[in-house]
């Protein structure tokens, strides 16, 4: 297990053409230029090319490697963050640690930020919750999110001579079973965005108790088994947490099994009555508030845009779903006939869906895809239920889902954890209800 703290390479902009931005002080570029100020980078005759903020050309390569000198930080301009989900925009953002920027072979550039392990935690545990959260929140995220990145690059790196699938597909004629890892970025160890976790640099640093909850957990991490925990988590549950296996590969995890998001025992889902009775219910579960003025302070303000994230509903009429099934999954079902659920999880998440057209009839998995088919962006999460209105014909008219939850739904409940810190329950316990078998211990 790791017995330092590494630095962390961040992807920031993938496939870009032109980046602006600033050096906030001085930078040291190859060849010993120190630069500072304004600055934009481009591509010439198959070469980066950074002009200063006189449109000077300062240098040109195939790798730019930019030093911080005496803790200079950069701001980048036009960062996307939330990519391909609704809350999708771009952001000026500024950053502690080195900036490198390579030339792609396919004529673009990747913008990375190398950091020290603790400083990338610190912004993640801000961009992921507002950093004016409950300390206590903000210490267990910092475990978890410190635990799942460092189990990921242990697990690369046992498997360096075998190239990572990032998307991984169970095709025959009638079914796509299709699972997504995190493990498919090869020039960096983690992005910044929602596909890994969120890394916004250190814009919304903003309160004290971020450096007190990195400092009171520096070097902590959740451990089972002389492993690190692959430690996931999502928005909101809906009232219980997922099954490993049902979002990811077919295997047992023995800390990502599915429990209560309560102190009182809420029972799996077995069956279609269930899944009606639950989605229908609004169970005392911690992730079911409506606190306006804790969920203002603990999600950053575009989380705090979605307010219906315990119990919701989305509705189509029959063409406009018939047309997000086309553009989403590349088939042709014609008319949608119907929408049948074939296999749900412990939380009402649904892991094999099948969609009946006049032209085509498939079967649908895992959760992510079937979120994905199903939307322009994403479905908040695959624990929904099915209602459609059909013309005396039976040929459906609208076509509705009320759903529960907000993401896969596995790991720690970012939202059920911030109800936990704010009854007073400390770090150690919110970790420990999420991730049953493990145990938290210091590895440097």
């Amino acid at each position: 297990m790791i017995s330092s703290e590494p630095i962390i390479s961040v992807g920031l902009i993938e496939n870009s053409k032109e980046v602006h931005g600033n050096f906030n002080s001085y930078f040291e570029l190859p060849t010993s230029i120190k630069l500072e100020g304004s600055f934009r980078v481009t591509i010439k005759d198959e070469r980066l090319v950074l002009y200063d903020s006189e449109d000077i050309e300062v240098i040109r390569s195939k790798e730019l490697q930019c030093r911080s000198l005496s803790g200079a930080t950069f701001t980048l301009m036009d960062v996307t963050i939330g990519i391909n989900f609704h809350w999708e925009r771009n952001e000026k953002q500024t950053f502690e640690g080195d900036l490198r920027i390579r030339l792609n072979a396919d004529g673009t550039m990747t913008v990375i930020n190398e950091v020290y392990l603790e400083s990338y935690i610190q912004s993640v545990i801000s961009s992921e919750m507002s950093a004016e959260a409950p300390v206590e929140l903000l210490k267990a995220h910092a475990i978890t999110s410190r635990s799942w990145l460092v189990a990921m690059l242990e697990r690369r790196d046992k498997m360096s001579n075998v190239r990572v699938q990032a998307k991984h597909s169970f095709e025959t004629a009638d079914e796509i079973i299709r699972w997504y890892d995190r493990e498919d970025h090869s020039s960096f160890n983690v992005c910044a965005d929602d596909h890994c976790q969120r890394y916004q640099g250190i814009t919304r640093i903003n309160s004290n108790s971020v450096q007190d909850a990195i400092e009171a957990t520096q070097g902590l991490f959740l451990v089972a088994g002389n492993e690190v925990c692959d430690a996931r988590f999502s928005k909101a549950c809906g009232g219980r947490t997922e099954l490993f296996e049902n979002c990811w590969e077919d295997k047992t995890v023995s800390y990502l099994q599915s429990v209560s998001d309560s102190s009182e025992d809420i029972p799996p889902i077995l069956n279609e009555a269930d899944a009606e009775h639950w989605i229908a219910s609004s169970p005392d579960a911690y992730c079911n508030t409506i606190d306006g003025k804790m969920l203002q302070d603990v999600l950053p303000s575009f989380d705090q845009e979605t307010t219906d994230f315990f119990r919701w509903k989305v509705e189509y009429s029959s063409e406009q779903l018939g047309e997000i099934l086309g553009t989403k999954s590349g088939i042709d079902f014609g008319n949608v006939i119907d929408i049948v659920p074939l296999k749900r999880g412990p939380s009402g998440r649904i892991i094999k869906l099948k969609i009946v057209g006049s032209k085509r009839t498939m079967i649908v998995g895992k959760e992510l895809e079937i979120r994905r088919w199903l939307s322009k962006s994403h479905l908040y999460s695959s624990a929904f239920i099915v209602n459609i209105e059909r013309e005396l014909n039976g040929l459906p008219v609208k076509i509705t889902f009320h759903g529960a939850g907000w993401g896969h739904g596995v790991g720690l409940c970012q939202i059920g954890a911030a109800v936990m810190a704010s009854k007073g329950y400390s770090a150690e316990q919110i970790v420990k209800h999420y991730f049953k078998s493990a145990e938290l211990k210091k590895l440097y």
